[in-house]
């Protein structure tokens, strides 16, 4: 299993047609947990693998989680992200980190990337936070 640092800026990115803030990813994490989500590159994701929300505004944190569903797949439709991965919200650990959101300065992160692999330093207070 992998965990990923996944990317979204509430005033570029959207989930079901809402800013992506962590207010609508809690709220989708209750309602309509399953995402369609869009990657610049392919990544060696596989089912079972997490993906972190890493909020960039207007605190720079992780604040949800959710676990992919299969490997990513090829979009031709989209030039610019060319793959698409599906995966679950998970609901209690999205309400637990959203509560407690795990900053940028935890988490190691120097560039920010749209994906890039959690830093192992980091994945121990994503679990704890995350009541994983």
């Amino acid at each position: 299993m992998e965990d990923w640092i996944y990317i979204l800026n509430p005033t570029k990115d959207t989930l079901d047609g809402e800013p992506s803030t962590k207010e609508t990813i809690r709220r989708l994490a209750h309602d309509d947990p399953e995402l369609d989500l869009w990657l610049s590159r392919r990544n060696r994701m596989a089912r079972g693998d997490r993906l972190w929300f890493f909020f960039s505004q207007p605190e720079s944190a992780v604040a949800a989680v959710a676990e992919v569903d299969g490997e990513p797949y090829e979009d031709s439709d989209e030039p610019d992200f060319s793959y698409r991965v599906d995966a679950t919200l998970l609901p209690k650990a999205t309400d637990a980190l959203c509560r407690n959101p795990v900053g940028r300065d935890e988490l190691g992160l120097g560039q920010v990337r749209s994906v890039q692999k959690v830093k192992p330093q980091a994945l121990p207070v994503l679990l704890a936070r995350a009541g994983l």
